[in-house]
């Protein structure tokens, strides 16, 4: 076999031809339409009438995949970290835009869940770009070499990342048992010793008085949002919040055009246990307002879900991945309202000099006074 027909096939992208040169369209977040890269020309995106469309859970869940909500999409697997992401049909080596490492085209096929709907990217790369810049200006006791580290590979590696997310809503009913605690105050008599004498006192004691309760707490859920990806932070990408989801538009592959599309590795079912994690956790704040009182015990909770569908959507971020120190480090920034979110190394030294200098003007404040 030659190395020619041993070469893996070119991963797909989603291209489309200029109607004047036949050159490729990317779409362009600052004007909202799709632009050719090298004459210019643009086109617009024709405004779906469809609406997004919220899809039974359980009904999927009883189920196969259909192929008719389910798509074939080519993608690459890092070696590193193990995100799965589109790839570039004209490029054979890159970086990984989640860890920083060396990425080769190794395509593979994977079936999934098709995406229902989508928020365009609105925030401008260069825009992205100089957030970048001030967020890392910002940082506090920061390696000195981190500015000149960061500014070295954010103008290659500011990567526009669609990541995936599944949404989810439900109407719960919750029975609960407990007891409602009130407090009151009794008066209390004790004996204490002042200046060599017993002394007789009183003081105020707080007490609680509990009772049995049970009852009933109705909840409504719209668009709970699930990350369905494991290869971005959870504290940074929830810090990006909130998205506008209002806006919502249906998914159509032009929007895709010149940006990268990260797989779902969470599952729809494991997307759905964390979202019923997040439910019970607004019921018991629910159960425990509807107790009243000043303490709340609760015995149990049944909640039964109903009305439960989903949507597997696709969100869109600015990633840059910067190597600091051999460790890799990570800067979102929301592609619809701006939001900067990051990681960030710490400088020992100026954190020990820091302390150091304060000690010593305490020291100083110390003397001076006496």
């Amino acid at each position: 076999m030659t190395e020619e027909t041993a070469a893996p096939p070119a991963p797909k992208q989603v291209e489309f031809p200029c109607e004047q040169c036949g050159g490729i369209m990317k779409f362009s977040p600052s004007a909202q339409q799709v632009t050719c890269v090298y004459c210019g020309h643009e086109m617009v995106i024709p405004q779906s009438a469809e609406e997004v469309q919220e899809l039974d859970l359980m009904a999927y869940f009883r189920q196969a995949q259909d192929d008719a909500d389910t798509r074939q999409e080519t993608v690459v697997s890092c070696s590193s970290c193990g995100a799965q992401t589109s790839f570039d049909a004209t490029t054979q080596s890159d970086v990984c835009p989640f860890c920083g490492s060396a990425l080769v085209a190794k395509p593979h096929a994977e079936s999934g869940i098709r995406p229902k709907s989508l928020l365009p990217f609105a925030v401008p790369r260069e825009r992205a770009l100089e957030q970048f810049r001030q967020w890392i200006k910002s940082l506090w006791f920061a390696p000195s070499a981190l500015k000149t580290a960061a500014d070295q590979a954010s103008g290659t590696r500011l990567t526009g990342l669609y990541v995936p997310y599944w949404t989810y809503d439900a109407d719960t009913i919750s029975h609960y048992t407990g007891e409602r605690g009130d407090d009151y105050w009794v008066t209390e008599s004790y004996t204490t010793r002042e200046n060599g004498k017993t002394v007789h006192k009183t003081r105020q004691v707080r007490k609680t008085r509990w009772h049995h309760v049970s009852g009933v707490v109705f909840q409504t859920f719209d668009d709970l949002l699930v990350l369905a990806s494991v290869s971005l932070p959870k504290t940074c990408t929830e810090k990006l919040e909130p998205w506008d989801l209002e806006r919502l538009v249906p998914f159509d592959e032009t929007y895709l055009a010149g940006f990268r599309t990260e797989r779902y590795q969470v599952t729809l079912e494991q997307g759905f246990d964390q979202a019923c994690s997040m439910m019970d956790r607004a019921i018991e704040l629910a159960i425990r307002s509807d107790i009243g009182g000043d303490h709340q015990r609760i015995h149990s909770v049944n909640t039964r879900r109903q009305n439960l569908t989903f949507k597997h959507i696709l969100l869109p971020v600015w990633l840059s991945t910067y190597r600091f120190k051999e460790k890799p480090y990570r800067f979102l920034v929301n592609a619809r309202t701006g939001e900067v979110q990051g990681e960030r190394p710490w400088s020992f030294w100026k954190i020990l000099f820091l302390v150091l200098g304060l000690a010593g003007l305490g020291l100083g404040i110390y003397y001076a006074c006496h």
